[in-house]
């Protein structure tokens, strides 16, 4: 199968509506089997992830509105206004036991980040989920780290953990998730220098000194036997009629779990 891990950008930059077109674009080029989806949005009476679904002709998609990162208030835009932030999830096959789960923040103030999780066809447990990134909230990225291992441990299906974890794969923040699962960009023999936040990108968040220019968008994965992967590559890493489609590229790797 194929499976896609993507920061969305929400609806920052201003224009994204132009950018939406080329994420539909995107999507249908790489034709993902599963595809999870962090800084997605909610509102009018919608969610950007069954847009999505719906454009791909996938049947299933979910929701789950997460406090990372903090929607603008006041809004930059008026499209902005009464827009949940959330993260998401697509499928080819059915999603059952969809679950959200709040991950701790002891240190920033406000509602909790979330993790998304959903058992696909029967078959495995995917979580979709974006941990903090400032620097002043250190303690919380590892919490959130730990915890996000934890859930995927906490069941007998095989896993995938698909999201912006805002850490490379060097970084100390990866290592309990890493102790757990398989970083499948790396069991693909993919390019080691690829970079999912890149400062090429004209709308990238150069203050983000610890992500920028980094790996930190993944698909991870645990499995009761081997876990055979193909190809893992970048997408949405070019722009589209004038627009890069995301702040941050997409990975996508093919494998059996």
């Amino acid at each position: 199968m194929r499976v896609l891990a993507w920061n969305l950008w929400w609806r920052f930059g201003g224009a994204w509506r132009e950018r939406e077109a080329g994420i539909v674009a995107t999507l249908r080029t790489v034709q993902p089997d599963l595809a999870g989806f962090c800084e997605t949005w909610a509102g009018e009476g919608t969610t950007q992830p069954q847009l999505l679904a719906d454009r791909l002709g996938l049947a299933h998609a979910a929701f789950a509105p997460t406090s990372l990162p903090p929607v603008p208030v006041p809004p930059e835009e008026p499209s902005q206004a009464g827009i949940e932030m959330g993260i998401g999830l697509i499928s080819r096959w059915a999603l059952s036991e969809v679950t959200v789960h709040e991950l701790p923040h002891p240190q920033r103030a406000g509602p909790p980040p979330t993790a998304l999780s959903a058992v696909v066809d029967g078959r495995f447990r995917a979580i979709v989920t974006c941990i903090e990134w400032e620097p002043r909230y250190a303690q919380d990225q590892m919490i959130q780290a730990r915890t996000v291992a934890e859930l995927a441990t906490a069941s007998d299906l095989p896993v995938l953990v698909l999201g912006d974890l805002n850490a490379a794969v060097d970084q100390p923040e990866m290592a309990p998730l890493l102790a757990a699962l398989t970083d499948t960009w790396q069991a693909a023999g993919a390019d080691p220098n690829a970079v999912t936040l890149s400062s090429a990108v004209p709308q990238a968040p150069l203050e983000a000194t610890k992500q920028i220019d980094r790996r930190i968008d993944h698909i991870l994965a645990r499995t009761n036997g081997p876990l055979a992967v193909g190809r893992a590559f970048l997408a949405g890493n070019h722009p589209i009629n004038g627009h890069h489609p995301s702040d941050h590229f997409a990975v996508v790797t093919d494998l059996s779990l």
